[in-house]
């Protein structure tokens, strides 16, 4: 495959990956807001987070990587890409706090939306290159050609 059509089709997959991502986002928030006027805060964000979580999985693989269902270890690691970029977006925030202790709003909202978006370049790649990856292309087969003589 060419360069430029190998682009196009990883970025073609980032695209949906990043629109999948956001609309499993925005939808979360609003079950969230619903939830919660009706059980505990807490309760209703790891409810959400779950489903959300188990929704997101299954539109990657099957939409932004072509890849199928994704079955109970697809769902697991994607789960602990989730894991590993919920601690780094709260490290960022932490350090900011810890750096910064004073620090307005934009300035935290901003060091999160940062840190959320290398977390989300990092979660599409690791998805990409080790969960859904691609099967390596088998080599053709070549028959042996009886030469009659």
């Amino acid at each position: 495959m060419n360069g430029l059509r190998l682009i196009r089709r990883h970025a073609a997959a980032f695209g949906r990956f990043a629109g999948l991502g956001s609309g499993v986002t925005l939808v979360s928030s609003a079950v969230l807001v619903l939830l919660s006027q009706s059980i505990p805060w807490m309760a209703a964000n790891a409810l959400t987070t779950l489903a959300s979580t188990a929704v997101a999985t299954e539109l990657h693989a099957r939409v932004s990587f072509g890849h199928g269902r994704p079955g109970l270890a697809g769902h697991l690691k994607s789960a602990a890409t989730i894991a590993v970029g919920w601690l780094a977006t709260s490290a960022a925030v932490g350090a900011l706090a810890a750096l910064h202790p004073g620090a307005g709003l934009v300035l935290r909202q901003t060091v999160y939306l940062s840190a959320t978006a290398l977390v989300g370049i990092g979660r599409y790649l690791v998805l990409r290159l080790a969960v859904f990856a691609e099967p390596a292309p088998q080599p053709r087969r070549v028959r042996p050609q009886h030469i009659y003589g």
